[in-house]
């Protein structure tokens, strides 16, 4: 962070305003992190990128696809979560605990569009990917950070 500062205040005369200044500032603060892992040969392990293969929603939640009366419904839908409880100290750092185990990418998405605040373009302008890519991290995400989430509240 104080390399990516130092450099904004360096280059902050050269700063067109082609975009907005936090995605200026982000997309060095990205060059840095790039430039120092590659200096010391680190790098983000594969699965971290790669889908690990579990479903997004547990799939006994929906009825059978063969249903015909009821395709692709849930059979189990989900809980109101108790509202007394969501914005509990515990809770809060159940969430945390259950981003830090998500995979570095959606960490970063969804550290970018739901506590940074940011909005879906500027995410894809700065990390340099696709909108079909920032949705399916960001839903990955979210839906493992709602899987956490219940299982939290069921063994309460």
């Amino acid at each position: 962070m104080q390399e990516t500062w130092l450099a904004v205040l360096e280059g902050i005369d050269r700063f067109e305003a082609r975009s907005s200044l936090k995605t200026w500032i982000y997309r060095i603060l990205t060059n840095r992190a790039k430039t120092r892992a590659q200096r010391e040969h680190r790098q983000l392990p594969f699965s971290a990128l790669v889908d690990d293969g579990a479903p997004e929603v547990d799939e006994a939640r929906f009825r059978p696809i063969d249903d015909p009366k009821f395709p692709q419904q849930w059979a189990v839908p989900p809980r109101a979560w108790p509202h007394e409880r969501i914005l509990a100290r515990e809770t809060v750092e159940q969430l945390r605990d259950a981003v830090a185990q998500l995979p570095a990418a959606q960490q970063l998405i969804v550290g970018l569009r739901d506590i940074d605040g940011w909005s879906s373009d500027e995410v894809c302008e700065a990390l340099e990917i696709t909108p079909g890519n920032q949705r399916v991290l960001l839903h990955r995400a979210r839906s493992r950070l709602r899987s956490a989430l219940e299982d939290y509240f069921e063994t309460q």
